[in-house]
């Protein structure tokens, strides 16, 4: 085809192509499906495939000029999309598909035909400063608190539970087995409310009724009629501002005990621990390792945020539409839904989906403007990863996974993963150099479990 080719920016990273194709293939376009349809169309009064062409054009011209115009469209922008020398500055994100902008677009077999799709494109991004920048992360260490808190976690994951004696009072800590079910004016158990062979632990309120306060002293077999009323802004909308009457039967109760801490417990946690001491070295190498990572993590979003406030970067209105149905859909596996069922779900709650996309688009638009910078200056800068140091980076995993390198490599062996690795390895490059050429500065002392937990 004869195609010209005008390109005009559009803000948010659109880009509006409009081309030009010549009369001459028109016609071409336009009579090759005529003389398809003579070949197979059947019309009363005429033989198969000789129906003259004046008829067809009379009774059908108006669904050929159609049918030409989506054809003559399609090969257009394929054959402009397949040309080599495109621009790749210019091409579509895969993501975003390409639309006509005039939907009352017409076509005439004798004339050019022009038109024009808007999609977008990955940003033009200049960099600006990316060396010489301060930032100030928290000063954190772990302490003897923290490893403390790791041993009771330890000691919690290796108790063991146990019958408590028949006239044992439940206390909090105790791992209960209740039936329970509301009771209507008239005494009766309201239909739908009951519940058989309930089990929660006492005291931590994983219940419907939050009967725990109420539970507390009961002795197995004993049954309590409660009333239990609950303020207005009670998180369960059903039972806000309302008094319920709850029977509930202890039907089974346990004590769980834990384990003492010495080396006993290390050598049942792993056989490569002799001592308690081992044990806890081996935590505080683990969590001095989860520090340095959320260290460096905050030092790089910092200096990111350095060079952002110096890089406009208009992000593609498709990109923020991706990112935000990708955090969806890790919300919904958190909840262990798919999408479709976490939006009713929401929906039922009075949050919709739209609004609270909306709250999460500054923070997405945020995300993709710094990763975007980041891809920008890995490119500009020129950092590659070879086959060399994918081999070694399969030898570094398998030595922390426990894995075989083969196993390991089975798992990257299709190119989507390599290219995957490859990129993080790029990422983790560009980030040693960005530390090395800024200057860190420590800031106010900040908890580990803090840290750890939220931005520091």
């Amino acid at each position: 085809m004869t195609i010209t080719k005008e390109i005009k920016r559009l803000e948010h990273s659109a880009l509006q192509l409009t081309l030009t194709v010549g009369k001459d293939d028109i016609r071409a376009e336009y009579d090759a499906l005529i003389a398809n349809y003579g070949k197979t169309m059947q019309i009363p009064g005429f033989r198969k495939g000789k129906i003259p062409r004046e008829v067809l054009i009379r009774k059908f011209d108006d669904a050929f000029r159609g049918e030409t115009l989506g054809t003559v469209v399609e090969k257009a922008i394929t054959e402009v999309f397949d040309d080599e020398s495109f621009p790749k500055e210019n091409r579509p994100l895969p993501y975003s598909t390409p639309q006509l902008e005039d939907e009352e677009l017409k076509l005439d077999p004798d004339a050019d035909l022009t038109f024009s799709v808007v999609y977008d494109t990955l940003p033009q991004i200049t960099v600006g400063p990316w060396k010489g920048h301060e930032a100030e992360v928290p000063d954190a260490e772990v302490s003897d608190e923290d490893i403390g808190r790791e041993l009771d976690a330890v000691r919690e994951r290796n108790a063991i539970v146990l019958d408590k004696d028949d006239d044992a009072a439940a206390a909090a800590g105790d791992v209960v087995t209740v039936n329970y079910g509301e009771i209507s004016g008239a005494g009766e158990l309201v239909p739908g409310t009951e519940r058989q062979d309930f089990v929660f632990t006492l005291g931590t309120g994983y219940n419907v009724f939050k009967f725990d306060d109420e539970v507390t002293g009961m002795k197995k077999g004993e049954t309590r009629e409660i009333d239990k009323s609950y303020p207005e802004d009670f998180e369960d909308k059903d039972l806000a501002g309302k008094t319920k009457k709850i029977r509930v039967t202890l039907t089974a109760l346990k004590e769980r005990r834990l384990p003492e801490l010495d080396d006993e417990l290390a050598q049942d946690v792993d056989e490569k621990f002799t001592t308690l001491e081992d044990l806890k070295n081996s935590i505080r190498e683990r969590l001095t390792g989860n520090l340095e990572k959320r260290l460096r993590e905050i030092t790089v979003s910092r200096l990111l945020e350095k060079i952002m406030e110096s890089t406009p970067v208009d992000v593609p209105e498709s990109m923020v539409r991706i990112e935000l149905e990708g955090r969806w859909r890790n919300m919904a596996r958190q909840f262990n839904m798919d999408p479709g069922e976490l939006t009713k779900n929401m929906e039922k709650s009075g949050n919709g989906r739209d609004a609270i996309f909306e709250g999460w688009r500054p923070a997405a638009v945020k995300a993709l403007q710094s990763r975007l910078i980041v891809e920008t200056l890995i490119q500009d800068l020129g950092f590659e990863a070879g086959d060399e140091e994918i081999g070694k980076e399969f030898e570094t995993m398998a030595e922390e996974s426990g894995m075989s390198i083969d196993e390991i490599k089975k798992y990257y062996e299709s190119d989507e993963m390599k290219e995957y690795l490859r990129t993080d390895i790029k990422e983790r490059k560009f980030f040693d150099l960005l530390l090395a050429e800024n200057t860190i500065k420590k800031g106010n002392h900040t908890k580990y479990l803090d840290l750890i937990s939220n931005n520091g």
